[in-house]
């Protein structure tokens, strides 16, 4: 991990909030989220594979998406939230490309995972340090 690692910051934030998630709304259509599993080799077109990254809201959110182009190369657009500006990599396989979106994927579930393990062990010593203060 880098000190300016931009994925650091946002999972941070998502952790952080994990005790005070927004209210939770209803969305309007399922997002596509595709299977921890590999992919079975018959896929043919990697084309719109994308997987969704953890936290309680979307506005925070990683998404990664494999794009084609006319040159039969692929791209990852990275996002945060629905509104952001894609970090672009590429060129790419399609193999390259799902490997790189499943790598991305699993590496922000491990992070968050460590960030709210981190948080939740902040809390149960703040909650032990001051329930001894009112004995």
């Amino acid at each position: 991990m880098t000190v300016n690692d931009p994925t650091d910051t946002a999972l941070a934030v998502i952790a952080s909030i994990l005790d005070h998630p927004e209210p939770h709304h209803e969305p309007e259509a399922a997002p596509v989220v595709a299977d921890e599993k590999p992919l079975v080799p018959e896929m043919v077109d990697a084309s719109g594979y994308q997987k969704v990254g953890p936290g309680p809201m979307d506005a925070i959110r990683f998404k990664w998406v494999v794009r084609h182009d006319a040159n039969d190369e692929y791209y990852v657009d990275e996002t945060i939230g629905e509104n952001s500006t894609p970090i672009v990599s590429g060129p790419m396989t399609a193999d390259a490309a799902i490997r790189f979106v499943d790598d991305r994927s699993s590496d922000a579930h491990q992070r968050f995972e460590q960030f709210r393990n981190e948080i939740n062990g902040r809390a149960a010593t703040y909650m032990m340090h001051h329930d001894n203060d009112e004995l």
